[in-house]
């Protein structure tokens, strides 16, 4: 079977379906590619068996008739983080939401910062909107540096193009050259929440709906929990 996903998802899937294939669910080849570029192969009518992206997008793609209704399932929920370059030889920083301990603190380093990278997914969208909320895009739009699709924002900050970068805990954690400071506190926070869905065009959609129950059980979520995801809200 064929897959596409988003970028926010790739080592995860990549994790998720090799489990399935352990259980006798049949071999997944995953795409993952920048999130619009994903949606937009999707809607062009691409055949695909199975469709990860964040929830608004399969939304959009369910109702334009790309993917089943009802087979979007939420899998996990992905919450933003903070990362600064790491120096050279500087022990790795421990996840912690101490150093953004509120709304303000994440304005002042906003406004601190030199270049501020941030992603072509919607938590860059959402981050984008809290920046205007907060009255700063005047002062530091030409600051922002949005990543190339198909390239996170782990690799800006690792390449020195920017000194402050936001992007999903999971594509943070763990990169090299990268130090993480933590997720966003509550009163400025951004969780997305990645869905999962059998593509209309999907040759075998009996076996890619069998797919999606296992990514639903206890020992998917486990490995979710591994790559820094959470469960996703209760419906």
């Amino acid at each position: 079977m064929k897959a596409i996903s988003s970028m926010a998802t790739r080592l995860l899937l990549a994790d998720l379906m090799a489990a399935a294939d352990a259980e006798g669910l049949g071999h997944v080849a995953v795409e993952s590619v920048g999130g619009v570029d994903a949606a937009e192969r999707v809607a062009s009518g691409e055949e695909f068996d199975l469709v990860f992206l964040a929830d608004g997008a399969l939304a959009k793609l369910a109702a334009g008739g790309h993917v089943v209704p009802d087979t979007v399932s939420p899998l996990v929920l992905s919450q933003v983080a903070v990362g600064i370059p790491s120096h050279s030889g500087a022990p790795a920083a421990a996840v912690s939401d101490a150093a953004f301990p509120d709304a303000e603190g994440g304005r002042e380093a906003i406004r601190a910062a030199t270049r501020i990278g941030y992603s072509t997914g919607p938590s860059g969208t959402a981050l984008v909107s809290m920046i205007e909320d907060w009255g700063l895009s005047a002062e530091v739009g030409d600051r922002l540096v949005q990543a190339r699709p198909g390239i996170p924002v782990a690799r800006l900050l690792a390449d020195g193009e920017v000194d402050l970068g936001f992007q999903q805990l999971s594509e943070l954690v763990g990169s090299p050259g990268v130090t993480v400071l933590g997720v966003l506190p509550q009163d400025c926070a951004i969780d997305t929440v990645f869905s999962g869905a059998v593509a209309t065009t999907s040759s075998d959609p009996g076996d890619a709906a069998a797919i999606l129950a296992f990514l639903r059980t206890g020992a998917a979520q486990d490995i979710a929990r591994s790559h820094h995801f959470a469960p996703p809200p209760a419906p």
